[in-house]
């Protein structure tokens, strides 16, 4: 069962977050990430506004700024949840391969235009927020699944370090490509 968080407090994003599962919470939280979803394939994402986001979703624009906070934290928030697996990383039974695999499916999905301004969405959030650090728990629970098949795989944080850090540089503030080369270039540091 997943857990949804909701704020106890109306000041700021920061204060304490209770978790419970499902409800109304759940509903709001589907009911606005729809709503950001649709707008962002409707208008450009300069004109978006809150107002406009608690329209669509049916809430009051008091409900976004007291469970997110700010328009850039709900994006990041919606970039996030998008971010999340759906699946495990396939098992073809050499991790080496899956590790590949998985390095290069996400190299090609983050530096995709809509990947690259989920990851402006998570870098521009808010410390409080804990977008960014539950982006780096997805792709660390992935990869785990992966280091977990094989005899002598790398640790998590150094597949992190070594390979997804420097993907994500490249993909925010580099112009040369992130292609297969490159994957392979960083998966020989820590293969």
């Amino acid at each position: 069962m997943q857990l949804f968080c909701v704020k106890e407090s109306v000041t700021k994003m920061s204060d304490r977050v209770t978790c419970r599962p499902g409800g109304r919470s759940a509903r709001i939280q589907a009911s606005v990430h729809g709503a950001v979803n649709d707008l962002l394939q409707e208008v450009d994402r300069t004109d978006l506004t809150v107002p406009m986001i608690a329209a669509r979703a049916g809430v009051t624009p008091s409900t976004l700024y007291r469970r997110w906070g700010d328009l850039k934290d709900l994006l990041a928030d919606v970039a996030g949840h998008r971010m999340r697996a759906d699946q495990a990383p396939p098992d073809t039974g050499d991790w080496r391969a899956d590790l590949r695999a998985w390095t290069e499916n996400y190299a090609e999905e983050m530096s995709s235009l809509p990947g690259r301004q989920m990851l402006r969405d998570v870098v521009s959030s808010s410390v409080e927020s804990g977008v960014a650090n539950k982006c780096c728990q997805y792709a660390s629970q992935q990869i785990q699944l992966i280091v977990e098949r094989g005899e002598q795989a790398p640790a998590i944080d150094r597949v992190i370090e070594l390979v997804v850090a420097p993907l994500l540089y490249r993909i925010l503030f580099d112009d040369r490509p992130v292609d297969q080369a490159y994957c392979a270039e960083l998966l020989g540091r820590v293969l």
